[in-house]
């Protein structure tokens, strides 16, 4: 049965719905409070309000991501602005809800998150190089060289599909469908987050890298996709 941390007021009928579909529901009011309950209990999965009496919500959602790196965090926000949608998901949250919303669609985002699954070992083709990139996907772990790079899940899972299909278009759709689901109806600007994320991430770790790694490339591809190409060689021949 799924664990869900609300910090945000749902009303009761709202807390009832969840439970009766099998969510066991704790609800806290404040930002510290709730990054306490998740400290101390297992948590699934957290709903939070952006607007909290205590702290900014952007601020709880960063602090769980890297106290929590496996919770999935959906953001419940009243804020129209879109660069607010867009600091909440860069400081690691999963997706968002805009304020009204309704519990049947509530539902379909957390049945939609919640059935993705890490995926399942794969025989050799579970460990993949490109260049000085390695993924694997058994473990879940991605090194640059010979130091690893931390990877938030949804980051992994999006690598994960392009280096299983390298200097391969592959469309927005087929990577909502894999990295999300494949019923997902929710704004595409989700991905365009964890590819920016995803691209730092590793551009930082090749920065910091004692010695010159051979970085594959991210490449978008306007109207369609991404690709993921092969490093140029270091030698820049």
């Amino acid at each position: 049965m799924p664990s869900v941390s609300s910090q945000y007021s749902p009303p009761s009928p709202a807390r009832a719905g969840l439970r009766s579909h099998g969510y066991a529901v704790t609800w806290t009011r404040t930002g510290g409070s709730g990054l306490a309950e998740a400290d101390r209990s297992p948590i699934s999965v957290v709903l939070l309000d952006l607007g909290l009496p205590d702290m900014d919500g952007i601020d709880v959602a960063r602090q769980l991501r890297n106290e929590h790196p496996d919770v999935l965090i959906l953001i419940l926000t009243a804020r129209s602005e879109e660069i607010d949608v867009i600091v909440g998901l860069d400081a690691g949250a999963d997706d968002y809800l805009a304020k009204p919303f309704s519990m049947t669609v509530l539902l379909a985002r957390l049945r939609a998150h919640l059935r993705r699954r890490p995926p399942a070992p794969a025989g050799p083709d579970e460990l993949v190089r490109i260049g000085d990139l390695t993924v694997d996907t058994a473990a879940r772990r991605c090194h640059l060289g010979d130091r690893e790079v931390e990877l938030r899940p949804k980051e992994f899972e999006l690598l994960a599909v392009l280096v299983r299909h390298p200097e391969e278009a592959v469309s927005r759709e087929s990577l909502m469908a894999e990295v999300w689901d494949e019923n997902w109806f929710g704004p595409t600007k989700t991905l365009d987050v964890t590819m920016s994320s995803l691209r730092r991430r590793l551009q930082a770790a090749a920065s910091d890298a004692p010695a010159p790694v051979a970085l594959p490339a991210l490449t978008t591809l306007r109207g369609h996709g991404y690709r993921l190409d092969p490093p140029k060689p270091l030698d820049g021949n």
